[in-house]
């Protein structure tokens, strides 16, 4: 008896922070596929600083996805205590801005919603901004190295052949490090 208790215990252990933890859905999904293709571009230079980030595309969609349900999730909870903090400052104002059915009473639905949008719009502008520098350093980076391979090594390669030197070429111009 104490072993089948200790058992279904166990198993409920194990159950719960799996379940816990909610997988991207489809837009999710279909944003991160858009980000990685982008991120990959098509020059030579830009494919090569994407293998280097990641372990194929399957790699970026998973890292992406998890990332764009990560943005959704703070944009709609940093959105929510906003308008919470905005009706309790002035609620027939807020119920006049924000709701459209005839009592307002949709307002924080509305506020909400509207706000999430421009904190995720927001945030996927910077996620664009990055990745145009990503691939403009890793073109840079081609363009020094065709300028002289030996050189371009001594500069940037930190391990002792300085095969690593592209990519901390491309990671010291993107963070500035």
């Amino acid at each position: 008896m104490k072993t089948m208790l200790a058992g279904a215990g166990l198993a409920l252990v194990l159950l719960v922070p799996t379940s816990a933890i909610a997988k991207p859905d489809h837009t999710e999904r279909d944003a991160a596929k858009a980000q990685c293709k982008a991120e990959r571009g098509k020059s030579k230079a830009t494919r090569e600083a994407f293998r280097l980030n990641y372990d194929g595309f399957a790699d970026c969609v998973g890292k992406k996805a998890a990332d764009e349900e990560a943005e959704n999730d703070e944009a709609a909870r940093n959105a929510a205590q906003e308008c919470k903090a905005e009706r309790a400052a002035d609620p027939t104002g807020f119920k006049e801005t924000y709701g459209t059915n005839k009592n307002g009473n949709n307002a924080f639905g509305k506020c909400v919603s509207g706000k999430a949008s421009e904190k995720k719009a927001a945030m996927d502008a910077a996620d664009a901004q990055e990745v145009a520098e990503t691939k403009n350093a890793a073109k840079e980076c081609a363009a020094e190295r065709a300028a002289g391979a030996e050189a371009f090594k001594t500069e940037y390669g930190t391990n002792k052949n300085g095969k690593n030197a592209f990519g901390k070429c491309v990671s010291r111009k993107t963070r500035g490090g």
